[in-house]
Protein backbone atom coordinates (compact mmCIF):
# COMPACT_ATOMS: atom_id res chain seq x y z
CA UNK A 1 0.00 0.00 0.00
CA UNK A 2 1.45 3.34 -1.00
CA UNK A 3 1.16 6.37 1.19
CA UNK A 4 -1.74 8.53 0.06
CA UNK A 5 -2.54 12.13 0.84
CA UNK A 6 -5.86 13.79 0.21
CA UNK A 7 -6.03 17.51 0.87
CA UNK A 8 -9.47 19.08 0.98
CA UNK A 9 -10.33 22.78 1.07
CA UNK A 10 -13.54 24.63 1.83
CA UNK A 11 -14.40 28.29 1.52
CA UNK A 12 -16.06 29.79 4.55
CA UNK A 13 -18.76 32.46 4.05
CA UNK A 14 -17.43 36.00 4.49
CA UNK A 15 -13.89 34.67 5.05
CA UNK A 16 -10.92 36.29 3.37
CA UNK A 17 -9.21 32.98 2.72
CA UNK A 18 -9.96 29.29 2.49
CA UNK A 19 -9.96 27.08 5.54
CA UNK A 20 -7.47 24.29 4.83
CA UNK A 21 -7.55 20.81 6.24
CA UNK A 22 -6.27 17.42 5.22
CA UNK A 23 -6.84 13.71 5.45
CA UNK A 24 -3.76 11.53 4.99
CA UNK A 25 -3.33 7.77 5.07
CA UNK A 26 -0.35 5.48 5.43
CA UNK A 27 0.26 1.75 5.97
CA UNK A 28 -0.06 0.61 9.58
CA UNK A 29 0.95 -3.03 9.24
CA UNK A 30 -1.07 -6.18 8.60
CA UNK A 31 -3.55 -8.28 10.58
CA UNK A 32 -4.08 -11.89 9.44
CA UNK A 33 -2.23 -11.00 6.26
CA UNK A 34 -4.57 -8.12 5.44
CA UNK A 35 -3.25 -4.56 5.17
CA UNK A 36 -4.32 -2.00 7.78
CA UNK A 37 -4.13 1.77 7.29
CA UNK A 38 -3.76 4.75 9.60
CA UNK A 39 -5.71 7.90 8.72
CA UNK A 40 -4.91 11.35 10.08
CA UNK A 41 -7.45 14.20 10.02
CA UNK A 42 -5.86 17.63 10.48
CA UNK A 43 -7.70 20.94 10.84
CA UNK A 44 -6.51 24.42 9.93
CA UNK A 45 -4.84 25.03 13.30
CA UNK A 46 -2.73 21.88 13.00
CA UNK A 47 -4.62 19.92 15.67
CA UNK A 48 -5.23 16.36 14.51
CA UNK A 49 -6.68 12.95 15.21
CA UNK A 50 -5.38 9.62 13.90
CA UNK A 51 -7.64 6.58 13.41
CA UNK A 52 -6.88 3.10 12.10
CA UNK A 53 -9.42 0.95 10.28
CA UNK A 54 -8.40 -1.92 12.58
CA UNK A 55 -11.22 -1.74 15.10
CA UNK A 56 -11.99 1.88 14.25
CA UNK A 57 -9.31 2.71 16.80
CA UNK A 58 -8.45 6.31 17.69
CA UNK A 59 -4.67 6.10 18.10
CA UNK A 60 -3.92 9.76 18.90
CA UNK A 61 -5.55 13.15 19.45
CA UNK A 62 -3.04 15.99 19.30
CA UNK A 63 -4.27 19.35 20.60
CA UNK A 64 -2.71 22.47 22.19
CA UNK A 65 -2.33 23.17 25.90
CA UNK A 66 -2.74 26.59 27.52
CA UNK A 67 0.70 27.64 26.24
CA UNK A 68 -0.03 26.54 22.69
CA UNK A 69 2.15 23.43 22.93
CA UNK A 70 0.71 20.45 21.06
CA UNK A 71 0.35 17.19 22.93
CA UNK A 72 -1.27 13.77 22.54
CA UNK A 73 -4.10 13.19 25.03
CA UNK A 74 -5.05 9.54 24.39
CA UNK A 75 -3.20 6.32 25.15
CA UNK A 76 -2.20 3.96 22.36
CA UNK A 77 0.54 2.10 20.53
CA UNK A 78 2.91 2.75 17.63
CA UNK A 79 2.04 -0.37 15.62
CA UNK A 80 -1.07 -2.38 14.82
CA UNK A 81 0.73 -5.50 16.07
CA UNK A 82 0.73 -4.05 19.59
CA UNK A 83 -3.01 -3.39 19.40
CA UNK A 84 -3.53 -7.03 18.41
CA UNK A 85 -1.23 -8.38 21.12
CA UNK A 86 -1.94 -6.33 24.22
CA UNK A 87 -4.50 -3.56 23.87
CA UNK A 88 -6.97 -3.12 26.77
CA UNK A 89 -9.48 -1.73 24.23
CA UNK A 90 -7.48 1.48 23.64
CA UNK A 91 -9.53 3.89 21.49
CA UNK A 92 -11.59 1.27 19.67
CA UNK A 93 -15.20 0.66 18.66
CA UNK A 94 -16.61 -1.87 21.12
CA UNK A 95 -19.50 -4.03 19.98
CA UNK A 96 -21.77 -5.64 19.15
CA UNK A 97 -22.50 -5.04 22.80
CA UNK A 98 -20.22 -2.66 24.68
CA UNK A 99 -19.79 -3.37 28.39
CA UNK A 100 -21.10 -6.53 30.06
CA UNK A 101 -23.85 -9.10 29.60
CA UNK A 102 -24.37 -11.24 32.70
CA UNK A 103 -23.13 -14.81 32.36
CA UNK A 104 -23.01 -14.42 28.57
CA UNK A 105 -26.72 -15.07 28.10
CA UNK A 106 -29.75 -13.07 26.99
CA UNK A 107 -33.26 -13.84 25.75
CA UNK A 108 -34.79 -12.13 22.73
CA UNK A 109 -38.33 -12.82 21.54
CA UNK A 110 -38.45 -15.98 23.67
CA UNK A 111 -35.18 -17.45 22.39
CA UNK A 112 -32.08 -17.68 24.56
CA UNK A 113 -28.71 -16.76 23.07
CA UNK A 114 -25.25 -17.52 24.43
CA UNK A 115 -22.22 -15.33 23.82
CA UNK A 116 -18.61 -15.65 24.95
CA UNK A 117 -17.80 -15.25 28.65
CA UNK A 118 -14.54 -13.46 27.93
CA UNK A 119 -14.68 -11.52 31.21
CA UNK A 120 -15.42 -14.48 33.45
CA UNK A 121 -18.21 -15.08 34.27
CA UNK A 122 -19.61 -12.40 31.93
CA UNK A 123 -19.54 -11.28 28.31
CA UNK A 124 -17.57 -8.09 27.61
CA UNK A 125 -17.32 -5.68 24.66
CA UNK A 126 -18.60 -8.02 21.95
CA UNK A 127 -16.69 -11.18 22.80
CA UNK A 128 -13.53 -12.90 21.66
CA UNK A 129 -13.41 -11.10 18.31
CA UNK A 130 -15.64 -8.07 18.60
CA UNK A 131 -15.78 -4.98 16.42
CA UNK A 132 -12.51 -3.80 17.96
CA UNK A 133 -10.68 -6.68 16.24
CA UNK A 134 -12.20 -6.35 12.77
CA UNK A 135 -10.76 -4.57 9.74
CA UNK A 136 -13.27 -1.97 8.58
CA UNK A 137 -13.62 -0.50 5.08
CA UNK A 138 -12.62 3.17 4.98
CA UNK A 139 -13.75 6.19 2.99
CA UNK A 140 -12.41 9.72 3.49
CA UNK A 141 -14.41 12.89 2.93
CA UNK A 142 -15.51 16.08 4.60
CA UNK A 143 -18.47 17.79 6.22
CA UNK A 144 -18.16 21.40 5.11
CA UNK A 145 -14.74 22.56 6.28
CA UNK A 146 -14.30 19.56 8.58
CA UNK A 147 -12.46 16.41 7.42
CA UNK A 148 -13.99 13.03 8.16
CA UNK A 149 -13.48 9.30 7.89
CA UNK A 150 -16.32 6.80 7.45
CA UNK A 151 -15.73 3.15 8.39
CA UNK A 152 -18.13 0.34 7.47
CA UNK A 153 -18.34 -3.28 8.56
CA UNK A 154 -20.95 -5.99 7.99
CA UNK A 155 -21.23 -8.40 10.90
CA UNK A 156 -22.66 -11.73 9.70
CA UNK A 157 -25.58 -13.49 11.32
CA UNK A 158 -24.32 -15.53 14.28
CA UNK A 159 -20.99 -13.72 14.64
CA UNK A 160 -19.90 -14.06 18.29
CA UNK A 161 -23.31 -15.63 18.96
CA UNK A 162 -25.40 -12.58 18.04
CA UNK A 163 -28.43 -12.94 15.73
CA UNK A 164 -28.89 -11.00 12.50
CA UNK A 165 -26.67 -9.66 9.73
CA UNK A 166 -25.74 -6.20 10.97
CA UNK A 167 -24.61 -3.40 8.64
CA UNK A 168 -22.57 -0.78 10.51
CA UNK A 169 -21.28 2.67 9.63
CA UNK A 170 -19.18 4.86 11.92
CA UNK A 171 -18.20 8.38 10.80
CA UNK A 172 -15.48 10.36 12.58
CA UNK A 173 -15.52 14.10 11.89
CA UNK A 174 -12.70 16.35 13.16
CA UNK A 175 -13.88 19.92 13.49
CA UNK A 176 -12.08 23.24 13.22
CA UNK A 177 -12.59 23.79 16.97
CA UNK A 178 -10.98 20.45 17.94
CA UNK A 179 -14.04 18.27 18.45
CA UNK A 180 -14.16 14.61 17.45
CA UNK A 181 -17.73 13.89 16.39
CA UNK A 182 -18.55 10.17 16.13
CA UNK A 183 -21.77 9.09 14.44
CA UNK A 184 -22.88 5.44 14.53
CA UNK A 185 -25.54 3.91 12.27
CA UNK A 186 -26.60 0.26 12.02
CA UNK A 187 -29.38 -1.83 10.46
CA UNK A 188 -30.24 -5.51 10.84
CA UNK A 189 -32.17 -8.21 8.99
CA UNK A 190 -33.20 -10.01 12.21
CA UNK A 191 -34.04 -8.80 15.73
CA UNK A 192 -30.78 -8.34 17.63
CA UNK A 193 -29.21 -6.32 20.43
CA UNK A 194 -26.73 -3.51 19.95
CA UNK A 195 -24.68 -1.12 22.07
CA UNK A 196 -21.72 0.68 20.46
CA UNK A 197 -19.21 3.07 22.00
CA UNK A 198 -15.71 4.48 21.70
CA UNK A 199 -13.21 3.30 24.31
CA UNK A 200 -10.55 6.03 24.27
CA UNK A 201 -8.33 6.38 27.34
CA UNK A 202 -7.71 10.09 28.06
CA UNK A 203 -5.10 11.96 30.03
CA UNK A 204 -5.40 15.69 29.37
CA UNK A 205 -1.91 16.33 30.78
CA UNK A 206 -0.63 14.14 27.94
CA UNK A 207 -0.46 10.40 27.40
CA UNK A 208 2.30 8.91 29.50
CA UNK A 209 1.57 11.20 32.45
CA UNK A 210 1.77 9.31 35.72
CA UNK A 211 -1.77 9.80 37.03
CA UNK A 212 -5.30 10.95 36.24
CA UNK A 213 -6.14 11.79 39.84
CA UNK A 214 -5.52 15.55 39.47
CA UNK A 215 -8.20 15.86 36.79
CA UNK A 216 -11.50 17.38 37.85
CA UNK A 217 -14.70 15.84 36.51
CA UNK A 218 -18.33 16.87 36.44
CA UNK A 219 -20.90 14.26 35.37
CA UNK A 220 -24.46 15.25 34.51
CA UNK A 221 -26.08 12.45 36.51
CA UNK A 222 -28.21 12.18 39.64
CA UNK A 223 -28.23 8.37 39.52
CA UNK A 224 -25.83 5.57 38.69
CA UNK A 225 -25.82 1.78 38.46
CA UNK A 226 -24.34 0.03 41.51
CA UNK A 227 -22.66 -3.24 40.56
CA UNK A 228 -22.09 -6.68 42.04
CA UNK A 229 -18.70 -8.35 42.54
CA UNK A 230 -18.54 -9.21 38.81
CA UNK A 231 -19.42 -5.65 37.66
CA UNK A 232 -23.03 -6.43 36.67
CA UNK A 233 -25.56 -3.69 37.61
CA UNK A 234 -27.81 -4.45 40.55
CA UNK A 235 -30.25 -1.59 39.95
CA UNK A 236 -30.35 2.22 40.04
CA UNK A 237 -29.25 4.37 42.98
CA UNK A 238 -28.88 8.11 43.71
CA UNK A 239 -25.39 9.59 43.66
CA UNK A 240 -26.17 11.97 46.52
CA UNK A 241 -24.16 11.24 49.65
CA UNK A 242 -21.87 8.79 47.84
CA UNK A 243 -18.41 8.92 46.22
CA UNK A 244 -20.31 8.88 42.91
CA UNK A 245 -21.65 12.41 43.26
CA UNK A 246 -19.91 14.36 40.51
CA UNK A 247 -22.71 16.87 39.97
CA UNK A 248 -20.13 19.50 40.92
CA UNK A 249 -16.62 19.46 39.50
CA UNK A 250 -14.55 17.18 41.75
CA UNK A 251 -11.04 15.79 41.62
CA UNK A 252 -11.04 12.21 40.38
CA UNK A 253 -8.73 11.26 43.23
CA UNK A 254 -10.68 12.94 46.02
CA UNK A 255 -12.77 9.91 47.02
CA UNK A 256 -11.43 7.11 44.84
CA UNK A 257 -9.70 5.34 47.75
CA UNK A 258 -12.60 5.56 50.19
CA UNK A 259 -13.60 2.33 51.89
CA UNK A 260 -16.71 1.73 49.84
CA UNK A 261 -18.06 -1.58 48.60
CA UNK A 262 -18.86 -0.05 45.19
CA UNK A 263 -15.28 1.12 44.78
CA UNK A 264 -14.19 -2.40 45.74
CA UNK A 265 -12.18 -0.86 48.57
CA UNK A 266 -9.86 1.23 46.48
CA UNK A 267 -9.90 -0.35 43.01
CA UNK A 268 -11.69 2.68 41.55
CA UNK A 269 -14.56 3.80 39.35
CA UNK A 270 -15.97 1.57 36.60
CA UNK A 271 -19.67 2.43 36.63
CA UNK A 272 -22.46 3.60 34.38
CA UNK A 273 -23.96 7.01 35.14
CA UNK A 274 -27.54 7.72 34.10
CA UNK A 275 -27.54 11.01 32.26
CA UNK A 276 -29.94 13.70 33.38
CA UNK A 277 -32.41 14.91 30.74
CA UNK A 278 -31.33 12.22 28.26
CA UNK A 279 -34.45 11.26 26.35
CA UNK A 280 -35.01 9.54 23.00
CA UNK A 281 -31.87 10.66 21.24
CA UNK A 282 -31.66 14.16 22.71
CA UNK A 283 -28.09 15.51 22.72
CA UNK A 284 -26.96 16.30 26.27
CA UNK A 285 -23.70 17.23 27.97
CA UNK A 286 -22.60 14.08 29.74
CA UNK A 287 -19.35 15.15 31.38
CA UNK A 288 -16.79 17.94 31.60
CA UNK A 289 -13.20 17.18 32.61
CA UNK A 290 -10.50 19.77 33.32
CA UNK A 291 -6.79 19.33 33.94
CA UNK A 292 -5.02 22.12 35.87
CA UNK A 293 -1.46 21.97 34.53
CA UNK A 294 -2.29 21.85 30.81
CA UNK A 295 -5.45 23.96 30.98
CA UNK A 296 -7.14 21.46 28.67
CA UNK A 297 -10.83 20.74 29.06
CA UNK A 298 -12.75 17.78 27.65
CA UNK A 299 -16.49 18.13 27.11
CA UNK A 300 -18.43 15.00 26.20
CA UNK A 301 -21.87 15.31 24.59
CA UNK A 302 -23.99 12.38 23.54
CA UNK A 303 -27.42 11.15 22.48
CA UNK A 304 -27.02 8.03 24.64
CA UNK A 305 -28.78 7.55 28.01
CA UNK A 306 -25.67 6.58 29.97
CA UNK A 307 -21.92 7.00 30.22
CA UNK A 308 -19.38 4.62 31.74
CA UNK A 309 -16.72 6.34 33.84
CA UNK A 310 -13.62 4.16 34.17
CA UNK A 311 -10.43 5.27 35.89
CA UNK A 312 -7.81 2.95 34.38
CA UNK A 313 -7.92 0.67 37.41
CA UNK A 314 -6.32 -2.24 35.59
CA UNK A 315 -3.58 -0.41 33.72
CA UNK A 316 -0.32 -1.82 35.03
CA UNK A 317 2.96 -0.48 33.63
CA UNK A 318 1.94 -1.12 30.03
CA UNK A 319 4.40 0.20 27.43
CA UNK A 320 2.70 2.53 24.96
CA UNK A 321 3.62 5.03 22.26
CA UNK A 322 7.30 5.89 22.20
CA UNK A 323 7.95 3.39 24.99
CA UNK A 324 6.04 5.52 27.51
CA UNK A 325 4.85 3.79 30.64
CA UNK A 326 1.08 3.64 31.13
CA UNK A 327 0.71 3.16 34.86
CA UNK A 328 -2.21 2.30 37.14
CA UNK A 329 -4.83 5.12 36.96
CA UNK A 330 -2.88 7.06 34.36
CA UNK A 331 -5.96 7.60 32.15
CA UNK A 332 -9.74 7.61 32.25
CA UNK A 333 -12.53 6.56 29.88
CA UNK A 334 -15.94 8.11 29.25
CA UNK A 335 -17.94 5.61 27.20
CA UNK A 336 -21.38 6.72 26.00
CA UNK A 337 -23.80 3.79 25.96
CA UNK A 338 -27.05 2.19 26.86
CA UNK A 339 -26.78 0.55 30.30
CA UNK A 340 -24.66 -2.56 31.01
CA UNK A 341 -26.62 -5.84 30.95
CA UNK A 342 -29.69 -4.08 29.50
CA UNK A 343 -30.76 -7.24 27.61
CA UNK A 344 -31.42 -8.89 30.98
CA UNK A 345 -32.84 -5.94 32.93
CA UNK A 346 -36.27 -4.78 31.76
CA UNK A 347 -36.16 -1.51 33.72
CA UNK A 348 -33.13 -0.40 31.68
CA UNK A 349 -33.33 1.20 28.21
CA UNK A 350 -33.93 -1.45 25.54
CA UNK A 351 -30.93 -2.36 23.36
CA UNK A 352 -33.10 -4.25 20.85
CA UNK A 353 -32.80 -3.36 17.15
CA UNK A 354 -35.34 -4.79 14.70
CA UNK A 355 -35.53 -4.99 10.91
CA UNK A 356 -36.71 -1.69 9.43
CA UNK A 357 -35.22 0.31 12.32
CA UNK A 358 -31.94 2.23 12.32
CA UNK A 359 -29.63 2.35 15.31
CA UNK A 360 -28.27 5.89 15.42
CA UNK A 361 -26.23 7.70 18.02
CA UNK A 362 -23.80 10.60 18.14
CA UNK A 363 -21.06 11.27 20.68
CA UNK A 364 -18.80 14.33 20.60
CA UNK A 365 -15.46 14.70 22.41
CA UNK A 366 -14.53 18.38 22.38
CA UNK A 367 -11.00 19.35 23.41
CA UNK A 368 -10.86 22.98 24.51
CA UNK A 369 -8.94 25.19 26.89
CA UNK A 370 -9.98 26.45 30.28
CA UNK A 371 -10.31 30.21 30.36
CA UNK A 372 -7.78 32.14 32.41
CA UNK A 373 -10.21 33.65 34.89
CA UNK A 374 -7.55 35.67 36.73
CA UNK A 375 -6.42 37.31 33.52
CA UNK A 376 -10.00 38.00 32.53
CA UNK A 377 -10.73 39.54 35.94
CA UNK A 378 -7.60 41.71 35.74
CA UNK A 379 -8.55 42.95 32.27
CA UNK A 380 -12.07 43.80 33.48
CA UNK A 381 -10.71 45.80 36.40
CA UNK A 382 -8.35 47.71 34.08
CA UNK A 383 -11.22 48.53 31.73
CA UNK A 384 -13.30 49.82 34.66
CA UNK A 385 -10.47 52.15 35.75
CA UNK A 386 -10.37 53.58 32.24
Amino acid sequence: MNKQTLTLCAFLPFAASAAKFSVTSKPFGKVDGKPVALYTLTNESGAKVSITNYGGTVTSIIVPDKDGKMGDVVLGFDTVAEYVEKSPYFGCITGRYANRIAKGKFTLDGKEYSVATNNDPNHLHGGLKGFDKQIWKARVGNMGDNPNLTLTYTSPDGEEGYPGTLNNSVTYTWTQDNALRIRYKSTTDKPTILNLTNHSYFNLAGEGSETNLQHRIKINAEHYNPIDATSIPTGIAPVEGTPFDFRKSTQIGKRIDEENEQLKNGIGYDHNFILKEADDGKMVTAAVVTEPTSGRILTVRTTEPGIQFYTGNFLDDLKGKGGKNYAHRSAFCLESQTFPDSPNQKEFPSPVLRPGETYSQITIYHLGLKKNLKKKKSQTQTERKK
